[in-house]
């Protein structure tokens, strides 16, 4: 089987996905293949953003800061330099605000504070490729790119606010590659339980081999400090998904939400309430017939 190119891996269908965490960090996520967490460490980044580039169609990732080792070493495991990337250097030079610090600082003078800079706007560049698909601007008021490298591995700023925005500004360049755009091939029910989960774990380990064939993935969230946690249901099948509701509410002693913030109350009262409303309906309703 030939190797996929670059620009192959740029362009096909997303059907998978990746996110790769470098750095002592550990963050949750949901609808990914893998995440991964790794330490700054160069031979460790080099086979991981490897063997994610060669598994998965789109994967995230991060740099630290200006001077951290993320970029040199995915630039090294695709065998790339890293350049100064102009466009970069020239957006940066026309954002970026005077630091109280620098008052004198000129773009023009060489500098350490000139030269840190320049190192900012280094990315891994494959000359062989067009340059505007490894470097990505989603916002005409940020001059931080979102390098891509290999045509799949996207390098974001490490600043959670700018990892944020820029990871929301790719959207319009991966949603036409996406399999299931609007995320309505999957749906997920809710439950509220105010068992611990040691008493729910037998039910929901015979509850999930049951399912497990129909493609239902079942989840128990403790929400600590809380008196109630969650319990979930993923699949595809909504009618399936819906056929479990009333066994699930039994096997947990609790009731079906409709969002996860509804699990901080008593499911009994919950039920109690919605009865109550429901009355009041059906007594305002009968007092308005003639």
């Amino acid at each position: 089987m030939a190797p996929v190119s670059a620009d192959e891996r740029n362009v096909r269908t997303i059907s998978t996905a990746a996110c790769l965490i470098i750095g002592d960090e550990v963050l949750g996520g949901k609808n990914l293949k893998r995440i991964e967490v790794i330490a700054d460490d160069e031979s460790e980044i080099v086979e991981a953003v490897r063997r994610m580039s060669d598994g998965y169609d789109f994967v995230v990732t991060r740099q630290i800061r200006h001077d951290d080792i993320t970029y040199q070493s995915i630039a090294k495991a695709f065998n790339l330099p890293l350049k100064l990337h102009q466009e970069t250097f020239e957006k940066m030079k026309l954002l970026s605000k005077p630091h109280p610090n620098q008052p004198k600082f000129d773009w023009e003078v060489d500098s350490p504070a000139r030269r840190a800079k320049l190192r900012m706007a280094e990315l891994p560049i494959d000359e062989s490729r067009d340059i505007k698909k490894q470097a990505l601007f989603p916002h005409d008021d940020l001059w931080v790119p979102v390098s891509v490298v290999n045509g799949n591995i996207h390098i974001l700023p490490g600043i959670p606010r700018l990892f944020q925005r820029l990871l929301e500004g790719l959207k319009p360049h991966i949603l036409p590659r996406l399999t299931d755009p609007e995320g309505k091939g999957t749906h997920r029910v809710l439950f509220s339980t105010p068992l611990p989960e040691s008493g729910v774990a037998e039910y929901l380990t015979t509850l999930a081999a049951k399912v497990e064939p129909k493609g239902v993935k079942v989840g128990s969230y403790p929400r600590w400090g809380k008196d109630n946690n969650t319990v979930t249901l993923v699949g595809r099948d909504l009618d399936y998904l819906e056929s479990l509701v009333d066994e699930v509410e039994a096997g947990i002693q609790g009731m079906r939400v409709t969002a996860e913030s509804d699990t901080e109350e008593d499911p009994k009262e919950i039920k109690k309430q919605a009865t109550a409303d429901a009355d009041k309906d059906t007594a305002e309703q009968a007092a308005q017939k003639p």
